[in-house]
């Protein structure tokens, strides 16, 4: 995380050398964002000149040449013409093993000494884990076996886990357990890509750089935050996995409690990993779990329905490849979450994801109390609107505040006026999959936008008591919402039942 106040670790350089091991190459996740995000690294210079890449999967069709290749798909035409392109592409190697045999790591660890030795990389591994979730476990058990994970020299071993971590409370626990027999916390980086948007760093800056707006961030002048995170795209491909785990698990122990945590959190006393770790981590366990009464009104399901998304008819979820046609899987979750701190005492937390919905957008907004009315009685005046701050981090990443100002004229009328801060304008638009800070993060030993085990416990302790309430009680209404909606009914009755409502989208 490039904040240089950090005096431990240094930012704005390249990082030091090192071989990164990529269980699962031959997946999407490589070629798609692991191979572009490090491209742009070396672009930027922040590569040291003697890193490499090691592929590892079990696909024995695969050819060096071809891994080269295939990886390096998603490269733009201009960036594959570019000298630096020459060199990363050389930087790439791959050998095939089967995830689960110890004398394939023996083979890697022989591998990785003539890769170290041929490139100088001083020891210095880390290893990403873009495998299905049934691997991870059995992927540490192994390294230790090895002797792959020992730290000895001064070098460094470190894995960067995917999520979903976990399936429950009970999964997480013993799947932390479980590695952290073979490896230091330290040597963990759990990744969530979300935290790898320039939007959702810029949280932490925005609170604690800017004096006018900490003052403020606390229950006696905010009457509610949403967060909103929704997706157009179906499960696509994904009916399978997603008929297992569902938006609940998918989506709001990990990414969204990421947002609420830093929305949330005091001040740290430094930017150093665990400081800043420490606030998150109270935040989270700072909201109590929901009794079962409490899931009935506090939560919402939904699965969507066929509709119509941009003049095309698709699919209802149970219609989609690898799904259940009566399935009982929400795609669509909505809750009131209440944080029991003094900060945020008595302040709603209101959040809502799905698929198939109206816009691609992800979100947090701040709406402010209302001022005093009595000013403006006797006036053509009738109401005032809430001051909201609204913080975009996907599609636009951004800010805009939204303030209410006298209209021209010489009758006194207010309107609502928009402040907007976009990155691109800004900053210019830069080419990035969200990955990038992250990898970079990794390779320099700052774990701040990783979580920690106990933020993983965190999490789940939220989301285990739904989980429970759901499948004592499977939905009867489903599909309930139509494909390119905003989500079921149910969800908006949730806010107006506190008289609020959702914050319009296209506002």
């Amino acid at each position: 995380m490039a904040i240089n106040s950090v005096e431990t670790i240094e930012h704005g350089k390249a990082a030091g050398p090192c071989i990164m091991v990529i269980f699962g190459a031959g997946g999407d996740l490589t070629s798609r964002k692991l191979i572009p995000s490090l491209f742009n690294l070396a672009k930027d210079g922040l590569l040291a000149k003697n890193f490499t890449v090691l592929g590892f999967s079990r696909d024995t069709d695969i050819t060096e040449d071809s891994f080269r290749k295939t990886a390096t798909r998603f490269l733009s035409d201009e960036d594959r013409g570019s000298d630096a392109y020459e060199w990363f592409a050389g930087r790439l190697n791959y050998m095939s093993g089967d995830l689960r045999t110890l004398a394939d790591y023996q083979k890697l660890s022989t591998r990785l000494a003539e890769l170290d030795k041929a490139n100088n990389t001083g020891g210095n591994y880390f290893f990403y884990f873009a495998t299905a979730p049934a691997f991870f476990g059995d992927i540490v058990d192994l390294l230790g076996q090895s002797g792959l994970s020992n730290e000895t020299n001064g070098c460094y071993r470190r894995v960067i886990i995917e999520k979903p971590f976990g399936t429950d409370l009970a999964s997480a626990r013993a799947l932390n357990i479980r590695i952290q027999k073979v490896l230091d916390e330290k040597q963990i980086y759990r990744i969530d890509h979300y935290l790898g948007k320039e939007t959702v760093q810029n949280l932490m800056v925005f609170r604690f750089a800017n004096a006018i707006y900490e003052p403020i961030w606390n229950r006696r002048y905010i009457d509610n935050i949403q967060i909103t995170v929704s997706e157009t795209v179906g499960v696509e491909q994904r009916g399978g996995y997603f008929e297992t785990a569902g938006t609940l698990r998918d989506m709001v122990p990990n990414h969204i409690m990421q947002l609420i945590s830093l929305t949330a959190m005091e001040p740290p006393i430094s930017f150093q990993p665990d400081a800043v770790r420490d606030e998150q981590a109270k935040v989270l366990h700072a909201i109590a779990p929901m009794t079962g009464e409490e899931v009935l009104h506090r939560t919402v399901r939904g699965q969507y329905n066929e509709g119509a998304m941009d003049g095309q008819h698709v699919h209802a979820y149970r219609a989609e490849p690898g799904v259940n046609p009566q399935s009982n899987t929400e795609t669509y979750v909505a809750m009131k979450l209440i944080i029991d701190n003094w900060r945020w005492a008595g302040v709603p937390f209101y959040l809502r994801t799905g698929k198939r919905m109206a816009k691609r957008h992800t979100e947090i907004a701040i709406t402010f109390r209302k001022p005093p009315f009595v000013l403006f009685r006797g006036t053509n005046v009738d109401k005032l609107s809430e001051n909201k701050l609204i913080i975009k981090i996907q599609p636009e990443e951004g800010t805009r505040m939204r303030f209410n100002a006298k209209v021209p004229g010489p009758v006194l009328n207010i309107g609502a006026v928009d402040m907007d801060f976009d990155y691109k304008d800004y900053f210019g638009a830069r080419p990035a999959t969200g990955y990038e800070v992250l990898l970079y993060d990794c390779m320099i030993g700052d774990a701040t936008l990783f979580q920690r085990a106990d933020m993983v416990d965190g999490g789940w302790s939220i989301v285990d008591p739904i989980l429970d309430v759901w499948k004592a009680l499977p939905a009867r209404s489903f599909p309930n919402y139509a494909s390119g909606s905003w989500g079921p009914k149910e969800a908006d009755d949730l806010l107006a039942r506190d008289g609020r409502r959702w914050r319009d989208i296209s506002e």
